[in-house]
């Protein structure tokens, strides 16, 4: 019969390994140096947030003073639109989520150190 804390420390070995796999992953793909893949590495390491600038745009409309209301009518629905596009679309970086990597490396780590 297996130990029931063996068991889970076994579980959290392998969570912590193939989170340091996942964040050496994220760096070497980071390091890749080619003029073919460095426009969608790019994209990766600055994403592009639609939703936010459909928003400011709105924004803006809205706030225009202007006599016959169009740009009220017009700003928002793109307000909306910004807010639906920034639910949908996934603005995360490598570096977010490296971030998030090893935060859940330290977090496991602290974890073993405390049972052990």
């Amino acid at each position: 019969m297996d130990d029931p804390l063996k068991v889970r420390l076994d579980k959290l070995r392998k969570i912590s390994e193939s989170a340091k796999r996942r964040a050496n992953l994220y760096s070497d793909v980071a390091k890749i140096d080619n003029a073919r893949s460095t426009r969608p590495l790019n994209a990766l390491q600055k994403a592009p947030a639609p939703g936010k600038k459909l928003q400011k745009l709105g924004f803006l409309m809205l706030w225009v003073p202007e006599p016959t209301g169009v740009t009220i009518a017009i700003g928002g629905p793109m307000i909306a639109a910004g807010r639906f596009l920034d639910k949908k679309y996934n603005g995360a970086t490598l570096h977010d989520i490296g971030h998030v990597t090893k935060s859940t490396i330290s977090s496991i780590n602290d974890f073993k150190s405390s049972i052990l």
